[in-house]
């Protein structure tokens, strides 16, 4: 009955149309009376709670040091250096837009800004060249969603204060299979680019070469920074976002000098917008996880599982299969949000490591931003290219389908997020 109550106050709210942190509240006031213990004073402490927690302070620090990186240049620089690498190879345009999107990821972690940067700058060149402009869309939405899987991933911090799961852990286990994404992505392109008749870009001479690589060295050393400081312990997550902001900051402004006080000045004010908007919905979610522990339907989840307990990859290929049809309706985080206090007590019950879990369960998120019918990275990839959302859908089913092979490819190999990983610890 527990089960029914959450299911049905959540879907019927957000079948009103509330928004996703509303109804979240409304899942959790509903589970308060149905438990006969409400009490507003205990779900208003629940709401201060669920945000004062330092780890989060990473989540605005991020979305400021994207917003900044935009802003100076450093994008742009990163499509310049990948176009001077690649984009004289036979449908080089779309190896660019793999290595740009992979390297932007490692910079700003957030799958809808940096599908939206990308397909600014690339779309219209690839327009120009001959390329199908909805493969070139579905190619570039598809790189998009590398960006929560490698750090500074702002899903994976939201996953890791959720479940109390080490960030950093999760930031350095996410490395090897981003990167694997990308060579999956790569693979499918090049037997999608036999079909395309699109003009290369001219090679650039080795003095060109080294100009691009000269001017884009900035941007192209952020990831080491940030990576290699959380690895050798200089600093944790939230101080590496903090490091992320100073660097883009003194970068765009000092060393570049692209980023002006009134670009700085709308950087910042949209990225207070956005970080108020997900740290209200980790307020409104951390308090509805509370009370979603108190009625116990984790054990109760855990119960109807337990068939399925003595094989952990069985359990996996079930709860990845849950995840894909979840992801289909609702978007990233709230899909993490909503699901991750749910799985977890059943996840560790079962003996499956916290920290490949973390991985699949942001990777398959991730590839939910590629479905329909909400699919935002999708829709954002549609409006910057001008193209219709069942023009990019069609473009974009042979990435969708790569990432779904090697999704499962995971669930039945851990050792190839799980090794890695122990490496890099």
């Amino acid at each position: 009955m527990t089960i029914l109550v959450f299911t049905l106050s959540l879907l019927g709210a957000m079948a009103l149309g509330m928004p996703i942190a509303f109804a979240l509240l409304v899942c959790g006031v509903s589970l308060m009376w149905h438990l006969d213990n409400f009490d507003s004073q205990i779900l208003a402490q629940s709401l201060l709670e669920g945000v004062n927690n330092f780890p989060l302070m990473a989540v605005p620090f991020f979305i400021l040091a994207g917003a900044l990186m935009s802003a100076g240049g450093l994008s742009s620089r990163i499509v310049r250096v990948a176009t001077a690498l690649v984009g004289h190879v036979r449908g080089g345009l779309g190896y660019v837009a793999i290595l740009a999107a992979t390297f932007i990821a490692s910079l700003s972690g957030s799958a809808v800004a940096d599908s939206a940067a990308v397909a600014a700058l690339l779309i219209p060149m690839m327009r120009d060249a001959g390329y199908r402009v909805p493969r070139a869309a579905g190619l570039i939405a598809s790189g998009g969603v590398i960006a929560p899987v490698i750090p500074p991933s702002i899903a994976v911090i939201i996953f890791g204060v959720t479940a109390q799961v080490s960030i950093t852990k999760l930031f350095l286990a996410g490395i090897a299979p981003g990167l694997m994404m990308a060579v999956v992505l790569t693979v499918t392109w090049a037997i999608c680019a036999k079909k395309e008749t699109a003009v290369t870009v001219g090679r650039f001479s080795k003095t060109e070469l080294f100009a691009a690589l000269a001017d884009g060295i900035w941007a192209l050393l952020l990831p080491i920074v940030i990576i290699g400081g959380m690895r050798f312990g200089f600093f944790t997550p939230t101080e590496a976002a903090v490091v992320a902001v100073i660097y883009a900051l003194v970068t765009g402004m000092l060393v570049h000098r692209e980023l002006t006080l009134s670009a700085l000045y709308k950087a910042m004010l949209d990225s207070a917008k956005t970080s108020s908007a997900v740290l209200f919905l980790m307020a409104c979610s951390l308090a509805s996880a509370w009370l979603i522990t108190i009625a116990e339907i984790p054990d109760q989840v855990t119960h109807l599982l337990s068939p399925f307990m003595d094989s952990p990859i069985l359990l996996m290929f079930i709860i990845m299969l849950l995840i894909v049809v979840v992801g289909t309706a609702l978007d990233l985080i709230p899909t993490i949000m909503i699901m991750t206090p749910v799985l977890m007590p059943t996840v560790i019950a079962a003996g499956i490591d916290p920290v490949y879990f973390g991985v699949m369960f942001i990777m398959n998120n991730a590839i939910g931003l590629l479905t329909p019918p909400v699919g935002t990275v999708l829709n954002v990839v549609a409006g910057v290219s001008k193209q219709t959302l069942d023009q990019v859908i069609v473009g974009v089913w042979p990435f969708l389908l790569a990432f779904i092979l090697l999704l499962t490819a995971f669930v039945f190999v851990p050792q190839l997020i799980t090794v890695p990983a122990r490496w890099l610890y």
